[in-house]
């Protein structure tokens, strides 16, 4: 009996299914796509920073081998690809009796990434 009362009512409702169907598909692609961005975005910050923290390691593991010296300009940044685009200052400071403070400051696109302090010892 409730075929009998539902037969001929549904020919409108198919439409109406199917274009709320793809709207709440379309919602939930445009959410996974902001997010996939999103993520991609977050990924290449963390590895330009992880790049230069690296990269600026190495400068100051340099200098600390570097004979004592006043300034320190021959920095050995690799020439790796990995390094591309980026940029190394590194700064003494004496400060009492053959002690320095060294400053590692890594840059790209004109934009400070890190900054790493140490010191060194005139032995």
């Amino acid at each position: 009996m409730c075929g009998a009362w539902f037969a001929g009512r549904e020919q409108g409702l198919t439409l109406i299914e199917t274009l709320g169907a793809i709207a709440v598909l379309g919602v939930v692609v445009s959410a996974f796509l902001n997010g996939l961005s999103t993520s991609s975005k977050a990924a290449m910050v963390a590895d330009e920073q992880a790049t230069a923290e690296s990269l600026a390691i190495s400068q100051m593991e340099w200098v600390k081998k570097a004979d004592y010296a006043t300034t320190y300009n021959g920095t050995a940044v690799p020439s790796d690809s990995d390094y591309t685009g980026y940029t190394v200052d590194i700064t003494a400071t004496t400060l009492d009796d053959g002690i320095q403070k060294i400053t590692v400051t890594v840059e790209r696109n004109d934009k400070t990434l890190t900054s790493l302090e140490g010191y060194k010892v005139n032995r």
